[in-house]
């Protein structure tokens, strides 16, 4: 059971190119930040999937595992099994790598794994920038090396996106063991005691009883999974209790350490064989959606991003620690979450931070779950990581500003080249930053006081209750979230089976 109400499955998201629809409430969270000091008092827009596979039906379907050396931290603060010799044969069985298969590689996996179908010239001078400049390339950063710069990975198969609904969950609805319900909100945990023993579910409007024979299951996400735990009585204690919520446990770390990759974008106005923009305006786009329609190919069969380049913020990061993304089109970035793609030929780059010190929080709006949950980030509070960005908008003009890929430069749009010192490139961040939507961390796994859950997964101090999302990873991973997130569930499922508690007599 679901712990959400969704459409069924993922078939809204079949045209990978129609984002505006993703923008409903139907399929869409829609959540904000509260507003932020440091940020100018603006609110984030922070969408979340409301759908079968969570959010992987309305993301970029970029598709990065992190680096190796992401994975070894989590192991050492207290979660055996979780170092990246142990993830690597999930993130291996999880996947369809269509290129090849080898010692860091899978095939057979439920879940696609794609090169970009198209393969722009300006990408490919992108690349060779870099490499000119010192940066390694890589073939595979999903593989043996993980720095460096090269093409992105993306969740899609023969042109159209490749969710985890789609992947895992859809094949096997016929299975005399499996019941899904959509259109399904729980509302709280129930215990008896301090072991979960079900859940309150408004289905269709009704309030439903639903009792576990064996664990309850979370896997709401970074936002409702504590949200949830909260809701039923466990977690801080103050922030239960304020709500009148009879109190189940005292565990403080639920709703802390709110994660997220803060990143800035930049524009770059192009010589026009350099951009697709126009092909995805005015009559050109109906060409591109026939050709999508009739072979699923061409610039609405690509993902968000075609390239990454994985560098340091400074020489004494043991290693990457900034995301740049390129892709040869631009946006216009509006505040509730839309993008238009903008009438003149440009190149888009991105910044983004992977390790951020900076912690925030999910805490109760009220005691309904119906009410959307306080996300207080804590973006430009930490001077490490401002300092970190401000590296690589630094980079990022230098690489924009280096052959061959100035060949292709007209102008630089944004930040402009007004902005230039210190502190106008800070400015700049205040003004126009914004959330990576990789959010993680709120649950996280380990030992530590402020843990919410055991290596296994397991709420520390409740019986029969176990969270499965991104909301456990303690620390974030260097890259998109996406695929880490789906690594966590296929070897949570492992460890359920493996553990198999025993059944319950109603």
């Amino acid at each position: 059971m679901k712990q959400a109400p969704m459409l069924t499955g993922s078939g809204s998201t079949r045209l990978l190119a129609w984002p505006s629809f993703f923008f409903h409430d139907v399929l869409n969270w829609n959540y904000y930040t509260e507003p932020m000091a440091r940020l100018k008092g603006r609110k984030m827009y922070w969408p979340r999937g409301k759908l079968l596979g969570g959010s992987s039906p309305i993301n970029g379907m970029v598709f990065i595992r992190g680096h190796p050396s992401d994975f070894d931290p989590w192991r050492d603060l207290g979660n055996p099994g979780w170092g990246y010799q142990d993830v690597l044969p999930y993130f291996k069985a999880m996947e369809h790598f269509e290129r090849r298969s080898d010692v860091w590689r899978g095939q057979g996996g439920p879940l696609w794994i794609s090169d970009p179908v198209v393969k722009e010239p300006a990408s490919y001078d992108f690349i060779e920038t870099c490499r000119r400049l010192g940066h390694l390339e890589t073939e595979d950063m999903n593989g043996e090396q993980h720095d460096g710069v090269g093409f992105m990975q993306h969740t899609i198969k023969n042109g159209r996106r490749h969710s985890a609904y789609r992947s895992f969950v859809k094949p096997i609805l016929k299975r005399s063991n499996l019941t899904v319900r959509t259109n399904a909100h729980v509302q709280r945990i129930l215990f008896d005691g301090k072991t979960a023993v079900g859940v309150e579910v408004l289905l269709d409007g009704e309030l439903h009883r639903i009792l576990a024979a064996r664990e309850v299951i979370l896997s709401g996400g970074s936002i409702n999974s504590p949200q949830l735990l909260m809701l039923s009585g466990v977690g801080p204690a103050a922030e239960v209790t304020r709500h009148d919520i009879p109190l189940i446990l005292d565990l403080p770390g639920v709703g802390r350490n709110l994660l997220d990759h803060f990143c800035v974008h930049t524009g770059w106005r192009s010589t026009p064989g350099s951009s697709y923009n126009a092909n995805l305006r005015g009559l050109r786009k109906y060409w591109e959606g026939f050709k999508y329609l009739m072979a699923h190919k061409g610039h609405l069969a690509l993902g968000s991003s075609q390239v990454a380049a994985f560098v340091k913020s400074s020489p004494e990061e043991p290693y990457a620690d900034l995301q740049i993304s390129f892709r040869p089109m631009t946006f216009n970035y509006f505040p509730d979450g839309r993008m238009e793609v903008e009438d003149f030929p440009g190149l888009g780059v991105s910044i983004f931070q992977l390790r951020p010190n900076a912690q925030g929080t999910v805490t109760l709006r009220s005691p309904r779950a119906t009410d959307k949950a306080v996300c207080t980030p804590q973006c430009m509070t930490d001077a490490y990581d401002i300092a970190a960005m401000m590296s690589g908008i630094k980079q990022v003009r230098q690489i924009m500003n280096s052959e061959p890929i100035k060949s292709r430069v007209v102008a630089e749009e944004v930040p402009g080249p007004d902005v230039q010192s210190d502190d106008e490139i800070f400015r700049f961040m205040e003004e126009t930053g914004n959330t990576a939507q990789h959010t993680a961390g709120t649950c996280k796994m380990g030992k530590a006081p402020m843990a919410v859950v055991d290596e296994r997964l397991r709420v520390r101090g409740i019986e029969r209750l176990r969270v499965v999302d991104a909301s456990v990873m303690p620390k974030l991973t260097s890259g998109n979230t996406n695929a880490p997130a789906i690594m966590i569930g296929v070897k949570g499922a492992d460890m359920i089976c493996k553990d198999a508690v025993p059944r319950r007599e109603f």
